[in-house]
Parts: C-alpha cells; sequence; structure tokens
C-alpha cells in the first residue's frame, strides 16, 4: 500500500488525486491530522486514517501494510520539527515500508540563507541514516508562494521587494503528478534531479509578467533588506515570517533557485506550466 502523508494539504491531496489515475484506490493510504477532511477519499475507497508526526502510535496505525510512505514535510522548523521528521521516519521503518519519500527542495542545504533548506537537509541527512531507501525529491519553489510576495502590487501598481536572483518557481499540480510517477515507477535512490520548471525568472521579470497579464504597469521597487523588513512590519508581519522572506531574496541573490532542469518535463510527459499561465489563473485581475 502506497500512505501519503498530509493528504489535506495541496500537494499531498494533489498527489493522492494522481495515484487514484494509476492505481486501485485500495492500493493507497492517508495519514491526516484531521479525517473529517478526508471523506471524499474514504467515499472513493481510499484508506483514511489518523496520523500526527507529533504522536508515533498514530503513525504506526496509519502506515499499517506500507509498501511505500511519502513523508510530506512538516510546515514546522527548527528542532521540533525534525523530531517531527524523525519520528515519521521511525515509523515507516517499524511498519516494513520498504521505501520512503521525501519532500525536499532544490535548495536544500545545511548553509542556505533560507531557514527552511536546512530543514530539508537535515531531513535528508536523517534518511541517510535511517538505512532504508529513500528518495528526497527536490522539488522547484512553489509557484503559490510568488503570489504572497506579490501581495498588493496589483492594486498598488508597485512591487516592493529586495534585490534578488532568478527562481524557478514550479506548481505543485505539476509536481504532484511527477510525485506520483515516481512512486508508481522511478525506483529512484537518494536525491532525485532537480523537479523544476524550464525556466528561472527574477523579480524584474515577475512585474513584467504582471504588467502584461493585468493590463497596466506594475513597477519593480528595490529596497534594501532593511527597508524591506520595516515594510513588512509595517504590514504587520510577524517577526518569523519575516525572517523566512528575507532569507529568501538572500538566497536567490546566492543563486540557490536558479537551476533549471529538464527531469520534471521528462516525467510528467509535456512541459511544466509556465509561470505566466500560473499567475493568469493566480492573480485578481
Amino acid at each position: 500500500m502506497l500512505i501519503v502523508t498530509g493528504a489535506n494539504g495541496k500537494l499531498g491531496r494533489g498527489v493522492v488525486e494522481e495515484l487514484l489515475k494509476r492505481i486501485p484506490a485500495e492500493q493507497i493510504g492517508v495519514s491526516v491530522r484531521d479525517v473529517s477532511q478526508a471523506q471524499d477519499l474514504k467515499e472513493r475507497g481510499v484508506r483514511v486514517r489518523h496520523g500526527d508526526f507529533a504522536n508515533a502510535e498514530s503513525l504506526l496505525n496509519a502506515f499499517e501494510d506500507a509498501s511505500q510512505v511519502l513523508l510530506v514535510s512538516t510546515g514546522i522548523l527548527g528542532d521540533a520539527g525534525i523530531r517531527q521528521h524523525q519520528t515519521a521516519i521511525d515509523a515507516a521503518k517499524e511498519s516494513g515500508a520498504t521505501r520512503v519519500l521525501y519532500t525536499s527542495h532544490m535548495g536544500s542545504s545545511s548553509t542556505s540563507y533560507f531557514p527552511p533548506m536546512a530543514h530539508h537537509a537535515a531531513t535528508e541527512d536523517l534518511l541517510k541514516e535511517s538505512g532504508m531507501r529513500h528518495t528526497s525529491l527536490r522539488n522547484g519553489f512553489y509557484a503559490s508562494s510568488l503570489v504572497g510576495l506579490i501581495g498588493d502590487a496589483v492594486k498598488t501598481g508597485e512591487l516592493i521587494v529586495p534585490e534578488d536572483g532568478p527562481i524557478a518557481w514550479t506548481t505543485h499540480s505539476d509536481l504532484a503528478q511527477a510525485t506520483a510517477m515516481i512512486l508508481t515507477e522511478k525506483n529512484w535512490d537518494g536525491p532525485s534531479p532537480n523537479l523544476t520548471a524550464t525556466e528561472a525568472i527574477d523579480m524584474e521579470g515577475v512585474a513584467a509578467m504582471v504588467s502584461d497579464i493585468v493590463g497596466r504597469p506594475i513597477y519593480r521597487k528595490v529596497v534594501t533588506d532593511e527597508e524591506y523588513r520595516a515594510y513588512l512590519t509595517a504590514q504587520g508581519f510577524p517577526e518569523v515570517r519575516i525572517a523566512i522572506t528575507l532569507g529568501l531574496f538572500r538566497a536567490s541573490r546566492n543563486g540557490d533557485f536558479a537551476q533549471t532542469s529538464n527531469a520534471l518535463a521528462d516525467l510528467i510527459g509535456r512541459p511544466p506550466m509556465t509561470l505566466r499561465d500560473f499567475l493568469k489563473e493566480s492573480l485578481p485581475q
């Protein structure tokens, strides 16, 4: 049985939907914190069980009869998040799963300026230490994150951001399709190739793209990191989120998210969705 954690989230649910196109529902199980939100999957024949990365016993029950487990990364950073990932890896091993797949990131690095990248790198180390067969999915940067960075620029006509570097923005839907393919057909071990869109775009390019989409000028205004901190603080963003966002720009300036690959296109059998098409669907007009 293929077990997908976090199946109430955007990526996890997308993977389950793609798996349902490939294999019988009774071969799919999901581990979710709130089973009531997954009732539609249960009605379609998917095994739905409560599983919480903070509770080993719940995971052992959710992972019962697992052949493979897809661990969708927790949103908790720091030591607490790493402990949760260790609990999930241990439960997968105890359940008898033959392989664990983990939703890592193309920028995974213990020295990255972007805090989630150290989180991914530490989890990849845990997988190596587990002795289990494992695949770390080096996903491209989620394009949905960009919508938040664009913020009110569509209304104000001004995209206020620090100096940046190109990012290979990639959609959840394409990554979900690729993950289902890897679960069912690819026996990759260790880190995957970078699973990215085919182009990397900086904020200057994003501003021009948004201008074309909405039909009015959107100007990119470059500010210092400290000016950007003050700008976000004035909008009421918490300090933790501000630090993470500034880390993103520092890491992008370092080139951490600029590398593209054809691996995603090869997996899904078509070009990945372009950032322009994604923004057309996602931005208010």
